[in-house]
């Protein structure tokens, strides 16, 4: 159905292509989203980059961004401010382009989610919405086009699916841990679980890292993973201080999906460690 390059043709069926849309918008947002113990400081901040690649088995399908960006007070209060940006290749465009766009506001602390807003541009399929936390820590209301859609009870210190990873970045790891923690969308609160599983060397195209490997358990995350019975998530985290996602591979029903770190600029107020 796509042409890529000279001499190579590759039909995607449409089902393959409702996958590869569900994959590219939830690799970003879900692969990474289970935290770990106590805190152990903040490796982050403004002016912080990572770059990645995503590919479909040996298709370069298209490229993500996690960054920590300058913030003022959000909702009238102070804030953190963390945006993911996807986007698929120019041979994926041809059958199926994505550009979406992911933001996320948490308090200064990192203890709960402030804001969240999604913007999806995927294919002839468009979704924006906003998730608002009450102050109080006990609701998150869904708005899309300035309308509510949805109220949710959640516990406090409840974060959402982006933010989640930063959480994560702020605790210290270690092999055999099994952790829980609550997010939401704003449609629904589940509470996630992930396990430590073992410690590795790895090679990306942006180097070799000494990395911990994290399982989460993807039985309550919906879309693909509920609807391929085997599925499996993997994300590989740096063992030092900044706790860097490396790498990422998810197995569904259509195949493999992964991610590769391809570049890291550290915050503007620490050096690269």
């Amino acid at each position: 159905m796509g042409q890529g390059c000279p001499g190579l043709t590759i039909a995607v069926p449409d089902r393959t292509l409702t996958y590869m849309k569900r994959i590219l918008a939830l690799t970003v947002l879900l692969v990474l989203v289970w935290g770990a113990p106590a805190r152990a400081g903040i490796p982050f901040g403004p002016g912080e980059k990572l770059s990645y690649n995503i590919y479909w088995t040996f298709i370069l399908a298209g490229s993500a961004t996690l960054e920590t960006l300058e913030s003022g007070p959000v909702e009238g209060r102070q804030a953190l401010h963390f945006r993911a940006l996807a986007k698929s290749t120019p041979f994926v465009d041809t059958f199926y382009k994505v550009r979406d766009s992911i933001e996320s506001y948490v308090d200064p602390a990192v203890t709960h989610a402030i804001l969240y807003r999604k913007d999806q541009s995927e294919g002839d399929y468009v979704r924006n919405y906003v998730v608002r936390f009450d102050k109080n820590g006990n609701v998150a209301y869904r708005y899309s086009k300035g309308a509510l859609k949805s109220a949710v009870v959640i516990p406090n210190g409840t974060f959402d699916p982006l933010s989640m990873l930063f959480l994560f970045r702020t605790k210290p790891l270690s092999v055999g841990y099994d952790f829980y923690a609550p997010v939401t969308d704003g449609e629904k609160s589940i509470t996630g679980k992930a396990r430590v599983v073992r410690r590795e060397k790895i090679s990306t195209p942006a180097g070799e890292f000494d990395t911990l490997l994290v399982e989460p358990d993807v039985r309550d995350i919906g879309g693909v993973f509920r609807k391929s019975p085997n599925a499996t998530l993997q994300v590989w985290i740096t063992n030092d201080a900044r706790r860097i996602p490396v790498r990422v591979k998810s197995k569904v029903v259509v195949g493999h999906f992964s991610m590769e770190l391809t570049g890291y600029e550290p915050p503007k107020n620490k050096a690269a460690q």
